[in-house]
């Protein structure tokens, strides 16, 4: 089940999303030594993440893990990373321990199994903060891209690579079984347009709408 929160202004859906993250860290946090949070790139998490740095938590013990990468390198415009490090590594959460999603190799599929060294033994997931596109994609899963099918299979691997129709960059994603794991998953976005998208996506197949494969026990925030 989906449970969909409407916010009167996207100040108060940035306020108070940064403190249901930060309650649902410190939740985590008192049954686990570490735990890991998954973040999303994207203009729209920003100040989310922002607020969220300034929370007191434990920040030491919280590993931290794009859902997605753009393989460019961390000084690249257009890094995921490079964009993280501006909103959420400062204040408090500056403490966090980074996974990075990208290594100096040629290609996602040069590179997988050497990111993945890292992952791996962060899993799972403890939350989940997640966007979506107006293609209906989440993370790097989007329609049509290469290895969805294999991003969405019940026994999908950590990491795919992606790439994709109109997508410059080629990817690396986490799957749908990842971000599955995660005990809690929230979603963010903003705008009457993508609140269209959400309510038709929720009644298409994932392949169509792979945004759907990670909306079951997900909680949706928005605000126009």
């Amino acid at each position: 089940m989906t449970k969909i929160i409407k916010y009167d202004e996207r100040e108060e859906l940035i306020q108070k999303v940064a403190a249901k993250i930060s309650s649902a860290l410190i939740t985590a946090l008192e049954g686990r030594e570490t735990i890991t949070f998954a973040v999303p790139g994207g203009t729209t998490p920003g100040p989310i993440l922002e607020k969220l740095s300034e929370f007191y938590l434990d920040w030491a013990r919280v590993n931290v893990i794009l859902g997605d990468e753009r393989w460019v390198p961390h000084s690249h415009e257009r890094s995921n990373t490079r964009l993280i490090m501006k909103t959420l590594f400062k204040n408090e959460a500056k403490k966090a321990r980074f996974i990075p999603m990208y290594a100096d190799f040629a290609s996602p599929e040069d590179g997988i199994l050497h990111i993945n060294k890292d992952i791996e033994p962060a899993l799972p997931l403890s939350v989940a903060l997640l966007g979506m596109g107006a293609d209906m994609h989440t993370a790097s899963l989007f329609p049509e891209s290469k290895n969805l099918g294999l991003a969405l299979s019940k026994d999908a691997p950590n990491v795919v690579a992606v790439s994709a129709p109109g997508i410059p960059e080629p990817r690396i994603s986490l799957t749908a079984r990842v971000l599955n794991s995660s005990q809690e998953k929230h979603l963010v976005f903003f705008g009457v347009d993508k609140k269209r998208v959400l309510d038709e996506a929720m009644f298409l197949d994932p392949l169509s709408a792979p945004v759907s494969a990670v909306l079951d026990g997900a909680v949706v925030h928005w605000a126009e």
